[in-house]
């Protein structure tokens, strides 16, 4: 498969090293069925053209030979599809469903986060000074009747959540941010919709006790008309290894260890630990284990980001560049590898590339992707 990219074919075929968790056959499935060797005749092709057309039975399917899935293979199979979260098999109701990008405080005074561990994608950007705030993509949050607590908007956030064609949730937004909310479909809690769509508990203080839940969303989106099907030209963010399938990065350009990683944050001080046992990343800050509401927050994939970035005139508020192509690594397994990033115009997709220019496949699961300003580059460790 060849995909277009700012008028230039980047191939997103070339094979990776990957470890298959299910016996000695290799990620490949095995063969469909027998392509037929006749064609019909087609008025106006030379023969060999007609040598080029591939003909299937009704019974038979293509063979796919990447180690990763294709948007064209995401199809629901006995009430589950493949999630465009975390590439793994989800209910199809939800996995059809557009998730939600919620804004979250990481204050210490707002701990815990209700329902981040649900997120198949965490963002997390410094916002002003060294406090970082976070992203929460949901597909699974119908049963949660608590989320948050629920922040406000920046500017990069809007990016973020158009890459996975979420609905984004925030409570309240930066002047600087404000601009850019007519470009997504938004529920705002300053707005008449807020009382609908979120509620102040008794047992934080404001600004920390702003919170939504999983029915309050789903009325809010109905009311405001959004629509809570994907879009029908999305095609997903990610890439992700095949079912049974856990890829290394061993082979890969310029692999390091990543047992630990540090991201640099002085606010809360985060780092990851990687743990061979359950082959996750377990997330600290302020000392301690994160904790969300249910439980320790862990992923399988880890990204670095650095973007570009500075103040807004006369404020602490970070003012930080998704657009210009940066830097950063990709972990996972206990091993990293440094890779560069490069967005599908504006609002498209980013892609994170390893230093052959391949587009890097994800081992399915919850990522974690960390906006470091390139300034800070050096506070990163890696071990």
């Amino acid at each position: 498969m060849i995909r277009r990219k700012r008028g230039r074919l980047w191939k997103r075929t070339a094979p990776l090293l990957v470890l298959c968790l299910l016996g000695l056959t290799g990620c490949a499935r095995p063969a469909a069925g027998n392509i037929a060797d006749t064609s019909p005749a087609v008025p106006g092709q030379t023969s060999s053209a007609l040598a080029q057309i591939t003909i299937y039975s009704d019974e038979e399917e293509p063979q796919y030979d990447t180690e990763y899935y294709l948007p064209e293979e995401r199809k629901e199979e006995n009430g589950q599809i493949r999630s465009y979260l975390t590439g793994q098999m989800v209910d199809a109701l939800k996995g059809n469903r557009r998730p939600v990008a919620v804004m979250m405080s990481n204050d210490k005074a707002a701990l815990p986060q209700y329902g981040i561990n649900r997120a198949g994608v965490v963002y997390e950007a410094p916002v002003e000074g060294d406090m970082n705030r976070y992203m929460a993509i949901l597909e699974d949050y119908d049963d949660l009747d608590r989320i948050g607590s629920v922040r406000s908007c920046r500017t990069c956030y809007v990016y973020f959540a158009r890459e996975f064609d979420a609905v984004y949730a925030h409570y309240g937004q930066s002047d600087f941010a404000k601009p850019y909310l007519k470009h997504i479909d938004n529920i705002n809690g300053l707005e008449a919709i807020g009382t609908t769509a979120y509620y102040r508990s008794k047992d934080r203080k404001a600004p920390h006790n702003a919170y939504t839940g999983g029915d309050r969303l789903k009325l809010a989106i109905r009311t405001l008309g959004y629509s809570d099907a994907y879009d029908s030209g999305y095609k997903g963010h990610y890439l992700f290894a095949r079912d049974g399938c856990v890829l290394t990065l061993d082979d890969r350009p310029g692999v390091i260890q990543a047992v630990r990683a540090e991201p640099g944050y002085t606010g809360n001080q985060a780092y990851f630990l990687y743990d061979a046992a359950d082959g996750l990343y377990h997330r600290y800050q302020y000392g301690a284990i994160h904790q969300g509401s249910e439980g320790p927050v862990t992923v399988k994939n880890v990204i670095f980001q650095y973007c570009q970035s500075g103040f807004y005139a006369s404020t602490q508020y970070r003012n930080i560049n998704v657009q210009t192509p940066e830097c950063g690594y990709y972990m996972t397994e206990g091993k990293a590898i440094p890779v560069t990033w490069e967005k599908d115009g504006e609002f498209g997709v980013t892609h994170y590339y390893d230093a052959d220019h391949r587009e890097i496949v994800l081992n399915q699961g919850k990522t974690w992707v960390c906006i470091i300003p390139t300034g800070d580059f050096k506070k990163t460790a890696l071990q």
